[in-house]
């Protein structure tokens, strides 16, 4: 299945009309310039786990997505969403005010709300990812090297077993043969050298793995004109 481009945002876009924003910062919180992520407010009145429930079991009625959360400084949510039709800004803006009335019921804390499409180099996390976009060319890292690499890139498959596969294509070093020619310093003229032998066809190998084994995973952007 391919990707709507056209209608995809920004990954880390501030539109106007996008963002909502809180004001309900708690007496006795205080912020930290440069605090980590994992130390903000937000984390601090909900966890992760317990974030990305509460905002799948808000936005899947209405159709959409969660594809990540993010929590930035001065707490700063991120949500990225997504649905089969893709993601326009009318999507983002209803997904936003449905968050924010969400957030006020359940009394989370945070300063800065922003939704937005994952973009063209959507990350793969989910075993519903790796399905849905089966055929597409995506990057992947494992969390362990493999033949001394741990970066690969290739076109996504489904296996058996719950596990994928990266169909691999690399192209072979194209190999000449030279006939063989006059000895140096002769005065014999020369042959005309042999054509280089044609470029080997492209060898293709298949990395089956599972998700376990994977670090991080994105699809590849291909922009269509």
């Amino acid at each position: 299945m391919g990707l709507r481009a056209h209608f995809f945002l920004p990954h880390t876009s501030d539109i106007a009309g996008l963002n909502a924003a809180s004001s309900k910062h708690r007496p006795g919180q205080s912020h930290e310039p440069g605090q980590a992520n994992e130390h903000s407010d937000i984390g601090h009145v909900i966890g992760a786990s317990d974030m990305h429930t509460l905002v799948e079991r808000t936005i899947g009625p209405l159709g959409y997505e969660l594809v990540d959360i993010e929590y930035g400084q001065r707490s700063t949510l991120r949500v990225f969403i997504d649905s089969p039709a893709g993601i326009r800004l009318e999507d983002c803006e209803a997904v936003s005010r449905q968050l924010s009335h969400v957030f006020t019921v359940e009394d989370i804390d945070y300063d800065r709300l922003e939704v937005s499409s994952p973009g063209l180099d959507r990350p793969l996390r989910h075993p519903r990812d790796f399905e849905r976009f089966a055929s597409s060319r995506i990057t992947l890292r494992l969390r362990q090297a493999f033949q001394g690499r741990r970066n690969f890139e290739g076109i996504l498959t489904v296996e058996e077993g719950g596990r994928f596969g990266l169909e691999l294509v690399a192209p072979e070093a194209a190999k000449s043969r030279g006939a063989p020619g006059a000895r140096a310093g002769s005065a014999k003229a020369k042959r005309p050298a042999a054509k280089p032998a044609a470029t080997e066809p492209e060898s293709i190998r298949k990395l089956v793995f599972s998700l376990d084994e994977v670090e991080r995973a994105r699809l590849v952007p291909i922009v269509k004109f």
